[in-house]
């Protein structure tokens, strides 16, 4: 299982607030000529590129609707944020990735509801008539009832967060190298990231890393290798998800790297300045946010029941309730497994779209249809650092190098494309021999 959330944020407004929409054309609109099928796929994250992918041999017209034109594999944004790739080695052009399959077609379009009586998908500029609709819009920032906070604390989903995120933390150091009074030399040099699961963990190990290694002889006036990093977690552990053993081995080897583990501690305020945690404030310029997600607005547009985080409860078959002709999977849905509701993983959105795909296809060819949707887990990664990894497969527990080597083969293996795989392999073995990292760029945000 890769360790970060599968697909992004894709969020639109409540039904019922759209702008006039007017019916798409030729692409998504049939004639009384064409009578296939109309398959609507909402978001272009892994799983609903999985289901689109999965039906290109079905006959009927796939619309894959996404306000972005790209695909992001989200659970290396963290190497973007940190310098270690660029946002290129990590996304692929939909319409590239689909450009063979003769019955897909590829919308760029902001989602704004769902008219389930009508069956219509209304966007900024269309209403998408559908047959079966998936719905696969991801997930976004949660930052539990301090919403105030994304504007000093920026999370971690969208290649933009992660640019964005990127220039504040090399920012940081310029203006250390610059600055003249100490105590905001060390406040610029003091990095808090919160939340301790995998996306909090990785973010730590590697901003550590460009500390001490990446950073170390660039500048004249500072000394980046005394860089500051802490990560905040609120419960007793590190990485909850795993293994106690393994979990034990991260915040080791967080350690090891300089890196300060600060747990059961959880933060109570977050401004410009710094962070609080209960009595304590760390006086910081760079915090950022790893702590929670929310569902998108999915749960607003279908006017259905929803769980604390706002994830469509579906049914077993991954339809919403009421709606045979809806899917909704991957973060925005909650889905029940063995040991309660499904994580918001890569591997999860991949094995729900491949199951939505096959459903369908049954009942367009008028088979039988799969039964209830069954998770297999494979296992949970999680990297801390260019030579320390820990994997839990059930059945078999690395860490180390070899934790290490598994967790890269899984990764560049979930990449869309040849070229990716490629590249990011190359960018990987570049720095694990000099220690160099290519993407240090800054730029404005609105360049990023």
């Amino acid at each position: 299982m890769i360790s970060e959330a599968a697909t992004e944020d894709r969020d639109g407004a409540m039904l019922g607030t759209a702008p006039a929409t007017r019916d798409a054309a030729d692409p998504t609109e049939r004639g009384d000529a064409d009578p296939r099928p109309r398959i609507v796929i909402i978001g272009a994250g892994l799983g609903g590129l999985t289901a689109a992918k999965r039906l290109a041999r079905v006959d009927a017209h796939v619309t894959i609707v996404d306000q972005h034109n790209y695909h992001l594999f989200q659970p290396l944004l963290y190497q973007v944020a940190t310098a270690a790739l660029s946002p290129a080695n990590i996304a692929a052009p939909i319409r590239g990735i689909l450009r063979d399959q003769a019955n897909a077609t590829v919308l760029l379009g902001k989602v704004t509801g769902v008219d389930l009586a009508s069956r219509r998908v209304l966007t900024n500029d269309h209403c998408l008539p559908y047959d079966q609709l998936i719905v696969a819009t991801g997930a976004r920032h949660a930052y539990f009832g301090h919403d105030e906070w994304e504007a000093v604390a920026p999370g971690l989903k969208t290649i933009e967060d992660a640019t964005a995120i990127r220039r504040g933390v090399l920012l940081a150091f310029e203006r250390a190298e610059d600055a003249t009074d100490e105590s905001e030399r060390r406040r610029l040099l003091t990095f808090v990231i919160i939340g301790g699961g995998p996306t909090g963990v990785e973010l730590a190990g590697s901003m550590a890393e460009l500390a001490r290694a990446a950073l170390a002889h660039d500048f004249r006036h500072i000394d980046p290798t005394t860089a500051r990093i802490v990560l905040v977690e609120a419960g007793p552990r590190v990485l909850p998800s795993f293994p106690p053993a393994l979990a034990a081995t991260a915040a080791h080897s967080l350690a090891r790297l300089g890196v300060e583990v600060r747990l059961g501690r959880p933060v109570t305020r977050c401004d410009a300045d710094g962070a609080v945690l209960g009595d304590e404030r760390i006086e910081s310029r760079t915090l950022i946010w790893a702590a929670g997600v929310a569902a998108s607005g999915a749960a607003r547009w279908l006017g259905t029941e929803c769980d604390r985080a706002g994830r469509v409860i579906v049914g077993p078959d991954l339809t919403l309730p009421g709606h045979r002709e809806v899917f909704v999977i991957g973060d925005t849905a909650h889905v029940e497994g063995r040991a309660g509701p499904l994580p918001g993983v890569a591997t999860v959105a991949k094995q729900q779209g491949a199951h939505v795909a096959r459903v369908v296809a049954a009942r367009l060819a008028g088979a039988a249809e799969p039964g209830p949707f069954r998770y297999r887990d494979l296992g949970s990664l999680a990297i801390i650092g260019r030579r320390e990894a820990i994997a839990d497969f059930g059945w078999l527990r690395l860490r180390g190098r070899l934790g290490w080597f598994a967790w890269g083969l899984v990764h560049i293996y979930f990449l869309i494309g040849f070229r990716n795989r490629l590249i990011v392999a190359l960018e990987w073995l570049w720095s694990y021999l000099t220690y160099e990292r290519g993407a240090r760029l800054i730029v404005d945000r609105d360049q990023s």
